[in-house]
């Protein structure tokens, strides 16, 4: 039999979701974009974050009892301030009675202001040799530092030991620090200490070779005279007597204000400070000291009442590019000489009494200069870079915690409350006996079959129906086919067959046909490519035995599962149905109907206002509409269905895409659930809060695993990292076997789970991603046919 729905006109009036398809289809690019702009920007935050802690690009290696016989005996003779004045070096002395206090390895916002608070108190300043990432990583006490009169030095930006290292890293570790500085505090310095190194005379023929390059950059390199040795923590006495000079000699004096518990540190150098004044020694920094080698007037330093030192013209005395790059006479940015090599801080300023007559700044600071032009710009950029890595990093790390939390939780839940589900209702014995729904269900129904374009499916989803066991109506709803599925319908002859015929208006409004032409209370709903079991109807109708049973859930299965794409949704299928639906079910809280197999009430449908045309995801929305009405919705693992899943990648995105965007807006057009009373609101004190954290919070955060899990295994622990992803991996695939298990499928499909997880699942996690962006954003997307091809027969002939 054949009927026709009238259209009312010659053309219809679109639909919401057909007026925003032009709209909608010009933004799917830029969204796209989006969504991996920001999948780049992780990327890149977790990438400078690891830079900065050494994770990425760190070398470890420290050389340590090399050959020295390369290096000139002067040097190794001599003081430990080392320059190069026309390529020769050069060696100074700290002037007798002085001390020169050295800090490395910070900054750090715990030890670092502390010391500062003694240096203060005690009316000096000191030289503060400072790691690059520390000091992008904390600006404030860079500025801080150089404010209370105190002076910087580069000590590389990753504290690594450049005799390993070539130009080019050498280059970049300079550079990178002098823009850390700049960003900072808007200087530059002249200063430089490498890492691991001592006294002078541990120069060796690896190292020789760095501070003659260093040297030739303008750079003072900086050595030790008395190593303090605070960072074995020997008590504050020790480090007090560690770090005295003997014999009333001058000396550059080690500490240390980062690179574990400061404490003794910073209790010993008040009394070290204290002792040493007593004995008549004054305290300066390099430069304030270098300038009192080369004559500046009235010296340099402090002595217990002598107050700062005196401001003087920016390389008094000085000669040599040496000399006045040491004393920090013009400190410039880094940037490229001819030939690619770089320019010292500084190199463009020599016998600067002349050419920076009117340039004066204080004598203890004068190895750094204000930083300016693009030096200025990129080091805030790079600061202001670190500060959004050092504030995503740790929100990343927290959102992690909850992720796993969550997907553990998840698995756990699905475990407990599935096993509950399934001792419910296949009990046959016990507490309220063998369970049953009620009387059996015998009276005829009716299968709505909503068809468009489906000429390879259409004969197998009717004879599938033919041989169901329960007497049924069939109608299909033929959605304004191009194809002949209408004709293809007819021709088959099947009895109890109608088919409507209606203009192109889209799924739902083709289900709401055939729901007001049924003949039936009970209307089975199911799609066009889909094949039913002989008792598929019969065992999905049961529940309604029970008058408080608004709709039921059939179990789908993917018929098509012999390919690698149809076996990864094979696997979620089952999961998705097994476990999900059961935890749903046990806690009333069903939050899809799937529109492969689906059975309904009539008047339930009529109730909610049918099918509604507001979501791509109909069936979820008629599904929670049914919960607000205050009907249950249950799952009937034993009315199987085999359905075609799509069979290739495009494909499976525009159908997941579809699923995932249209979820979200029956979510939010069903947000008031939340705060529904009684029976009606239990989806939305217990159904909406769980879909909202397993469907779309979890798998849209839970990229965070996979980047944190292949970021560990490149940059920190393989095996470990490894390790835990594959007992994250163990877990799954217990509850999947599980799943299998309870319905009796072939685990063989299991051995394709390692490789949904890293494929399949990384996709599904970018669909959802690029969902929420367009929701985010108040995008529409129409309804979207994929392309099918008829292979899902009956279910034997699936394995």
């Amino acid at each position: 039999m054949t009927s026709t729905t009238p259209s009312r006109g010659r053309r219809r009036a679109p639909t919401k979701m057909e007026r925003a398809a032009g709209k909608a289809a010009a933004l799917q690019k830029p969204r796209v974009i989006l969504a991996l702009l920001l999948l780049l920007g992780l990327t890149s935050v977790m990438l400078l974050d690891g830079y900065l802690r050494s994770e990425i690009g760190n070398d470890a290696r420290v050389r340590d009892g090399a050959a020295y016989d390369k290096v000139p005996q002067k040097i190794l003779d001599g003081g430990p301030l080392l320059t190069f004045t026309g390529g020769t070096a050069k060696t100074q002395s700290v002037p007798k009675k002085t001390i020169v206090l050295t800090f490395d390895d910070g900054p750090t916002p715990t030890w670092t202001p502390q010391i500062l608070k003694v240096l203060d108190d005690n009316d000096i300043e000191a030289t503060f040799f400072m790691v690059g990432s520390m000091v992008s990583r904390y600006p404030g006490v860079v500025k801080d530092l150089v404010d209370q009169g105190n002076e910087v030095g580069i000590h590389t930006f990753t504290h690594v030991d450049l005799s390993y290292q070539g130009t080019g890293r050498l280059q970049r570790e300079l550079k990178q620090t002098q823009l850390a500085l700049a960003g900072a505090a808007g200087i530059t310095t002249t200063l430089f200490r490498a890492p691991y190194s001592s006294e002078i005379n541990a120069v060796d023929n690896y190292s020789w070779p760095v501070y003659k390059e260093i040297g030739n950059l303008g750079y003072t390199s900086v050595f030790v005279d008395t190593d303090s040795d605070d960072w074995k923590k020997p008590g504050v006495s020790k480090i007090v007597q560690w770090a005295t000079p003997k014999d009333n000699e001058g000396a550059v004096v080690l500490m240390h204000d980062a690179g574990g518990d400061r404490s003794e540190t910073v209790k010993a150098l008040d009394t070290y400070i204290k002792k040493m004044k007593a004995k008549g020694y004054s305290f300066t920094t390099v430069s304030g000291a270098m300038a009192k080698l080369n004559g500046a007037p009235n010296g340099a330093g402090r002595t217990g009442a002598t107050g700062s030192g005196q401001a003087v013209e920016a390389g008094v005395g000085q000669t040599g590019a040496g000399a006045g790059a040491s004393a920090g006479a013009g400190v410039g940015a880094l940037g490229e000489q001819p030939g690619g090599a770089q320019s010292a801080p500084g190199s463009g300023s020599t016998n600067s009494s002349s050419s920076n007559s009117s340039n004066k700044v204080n004598v203890e600071q004068s190895g750094q200069q204000k930083a300016a032009g693009s030096t200025l710009y990129e080091g805030k950029a790079l600061i202001y870079a670190v500060a959004v890595a050092e504030w995503v990093l740790p929100l990343l790390s927290w959102l992690l915690l909850v992720v796993g939390i969550s997907v553990m939780g998840r698995f756990g839940m699905m475990l407990i409350l599935a096993r509950c589900h399934y001792r419910q209702r296949n009990r046959k014995r016990g507490k309220g006996g063998k369970f049953s729904w009620g009387p059996t269900v015998t009276r005829p129904v009716t299968v709505i079959v909503p068809a468009y374009n489906e000429k390879e499916c259409i004969a197998n989803t009717l004879h599938s129906l033919a041989q169901s066991t329960h007497p049924i109506e069939i109608i299909v709803v033929d959605d304004g086919s191009t194809d002949g599925t209408k004709e293809i319908a007819e021709s088959l002859g099947l009895p109890n067959v109608r088919v409507i015929r209606q203009e192109n208006a889209g799924k739902p409004a083709a289900l709401n046909n055939g729901v007001r032409n049924a003949s039936y209370d009970i209307v089975v709903m199911m799609d066009g490519d889909t094949v039913f079991e002989p008792d598929a109807v019969h065992q999905l109708v049961q529940p309604f035995a029970d008058p408080g049973i608004g709709a039921v859930a059939g179990n789908a299965k993917v018929g098509n599962r012999n390919t690698v794409i149809g076996a990864w949704q094979h696997i979620e299928y089952v999961m998705g149905f097994n476990l999900d639906r059961r935890m749903y079910d046990l806690l009333r809280c069903m939050p899809t109907i799937p529109g492969a197999i689906g059975a309904f009430r009539r008047d339930a449908v009529l109730e909610v206002g049918g099918m509604s045309e507001d979501t791509l995801a109909e069936d979820t929305d008629i599904t929670i509409a049914m919960h607000r009405a205050g009907w249950r919705v249950v799952y009937q693992e034993h009315a199987r269905a085999w359905t075609e899943a799509p069979s290739s990648l495009k494909q499976l995105w525009s159908q997941r895409y579809r699923w995932s965007y249209g979820t979200m807006q029956a979510l939010w057009k069903h947000r008031k659930s939340l705060t529904d009373k009684g029976p009606s609101g239990r989806f939305g004190r217990i159904g909406m809060p769980l879909v909202v954290i397993f469907q779309i919070i979890t798998p849209v955060l839970a990229p965070l695993i996979d980047v944190f899990t292949v970021y560990s295994m490149i940059f920190v622990d393989f095996w470990a990292s490894l390790l835990a992803w594959l007992a994250v991996l163990v877990v799954q695939l217990v509850c999947a076997a599980y799943a299998f298990r309870l319905d009796r499928e072939k685990y063989r499909y299991l051995a394709m789970l390692p490789l949904q997880q890293l494929a399949y699942r990384q996709m599904m996690y970018l669909v959802l991603i690029h969902s929420s962006v367009t929701a985010l954003t108040g995008g529409r997307l129409r309804w979207q046919k994929l392309k099918r091809t008829g292979e899902v027969g009956t279910p034997a002939g699936v394995s």
